[in-house]
């Protein structure tokens, strides 16, 4: 248990020190670097989380940034239609390595979720919003059968940093990625197929989930469906059966540093 909290904990730091200090390591020599600027607006009738066997369990925007080269930041800001906050992700990721066939990316964030919390006191009853802090590190290698086909790895640990969190959580995915899927009139799919197992402290189960995405190469408009199903858990807060339905907005833009 020692070594494992070792190795653990030197992940976390490891992924740290990479995003805060690996944007001086960037190639600064070069009059026309590029940069990438991008994101996109989601409508969805069911918020669905980063660990999508959680969902908000109503109808949700979800608005996503991101901005860099081979370091970027890419924080997630989501609500429910009602206006309220649902969850805030402001992730750093760093693109480690990338050839033809093999690309390896790290990442960290802050995630900031947030809750209602409905009080009554003398018959008169108030509604409080709060947060809990929890800091995530992610390793990401992935291998590309052929350019629209690869396979990969994900794997995300979180600690919970305030009283009442999950303190430790394990997400590990084997998944697979059809990208480019050509259809008629410029219309394209994409399809992200998935097994995962999810340990929160001492409860843990397996899943399986899957997305599909259809979209068309003149307009910046996509429609996307994820489901979710559980193998086998024990983790009480774990939903069998999760789907949604979104429409989507993207952009990505580039400029060039003179």
């Amino acid at each position: 248990m020692i070594k494992l909290n070792y190795y653990r904990n030197s992940l976390l730091l490891f992924v740290l020190l990479i995003s805060t200090g690996v944007g001086f390591s960037q190639d600064n020599d070069s009059t026309k670097l590029v940069n990438n600027f991008g994101g996109a607006a989601t409508i969805t009738n069911n918020g669905i989380s980063f660990i999508p066997t959680f969902s908000l369990g109503k109808p949700a925007a979800i608005f996503d940034m991101a901005v860099g080269r081979k370091l970027s930041f890419e924080p997630q800001f989501r609500f429910s239609l009602e206006g309220k906050p649902w969850s805030m992700l402001f992730w750093w990721r760093y693109k480690l390595l990338k050839t033809n066939r093999f690309s390896f990316n790290l990442g960290t964030h802050l995630g900031l979720p947030y809750k209602t919390i409905t009080d009554t006191t003398n018959g008169v009853t108030t509604e409080t919003l709060t947060t809990k802090r929890y800091l995530a590190g992610e390793l990401v290698p992935n291998y590309f059968l052929t350019k629209n086909i690869s396979i990969g790895i994900y794997y995300l640990y979180s600690r919970g940093l305030d009283k009442g969190t999950t303190r430790n959580t394990h997400f590990l995915t084997l998944n697979a990625n059809f990208s480019n899927i050509r259809l008629p009139s410029q219309f394209y799919m994409k399809f992200v197929p998935q097994v995962y197992y999810l340990k929160l402290d001492k409860q843990d189960g397996f899943y399986y989930t899957a997305t599909l995405t259809l979209a068309n190469r003149k307009i910046p408009l996509s429609i996307s469906t994820l489901i979710n199903k559980v193998i086998q858990t024990n983790i009480t807060a774990s939903k069998d059966f999760v789907w949604n339905l979104s429409l989507i907005y993207s952009f990505n833009k580039k400029y060039v540093e003179k």
